[in-house]
């Protein structure tokens, strides 16, 4: 009788094929990942697909031109400061602090012009701001 341990065949891992399919998975990667830089990207704003819009009873449109001219519910507004709007909001708004402000800017108008109209909002306590947008196909009709 043979009481001798038996040696026992220690598993091996090859790690060669592992390593390949890593290569390939990591030039994969890299053949198919685009980088973009910021400053390529060309925009266009504001298009978005939406619903048909719907008319609030609550609603303050504010409409802001390529200029910066402002019209509050289709008045215009002498002025361009964030106190003249604050004003005209608080006529506008019939509902109070209930009502909804519905930006309606046009897509060359400036950045500050648009943020004058929602500090204008937060001033006179305006809390619910919305933007106007036109659908994609009515963008390309144009």
């Amino acid at each position: 009788m043979n009481f001798r341990p038996r040696p026992k065949d220690e598993p091996e891992i090859n790690l060669i094929p592992f390593i390949d399919v890593l290569l390939v998975v990591l030039i994969f990667l890299m053949l198919t990942t685009t980088y973009s830089k910021f400053t390529e990207m060309q925009l266009k704003l504001p298009v978005a697909d939406t619903e048909a819009s719907r008319d609030y009873p609550k609603e303050v449109i504010v409409a802001v031109s390529a200029d910066g001219r402002y019209m509050v519910n289709k008045q215009p507004v002498s002025g361009r400061g964030p106190e003249v709007l604050a004003e005209a909001l608080v006529q506008a708004a019939k509902a109070g602090k209930d009502s909804v402000v519905i930006i309606s800017a046009d897509a060359t108008a400036t950045h500050q012009s648009v943020i004058s109209v929602m500090e204008a909002a937060r001033r006179v306590g305006l809390t619910q701001i919305t933007f106007a947008t036109q659908s994609s196909a009515q963008a390309g009709a144009q």
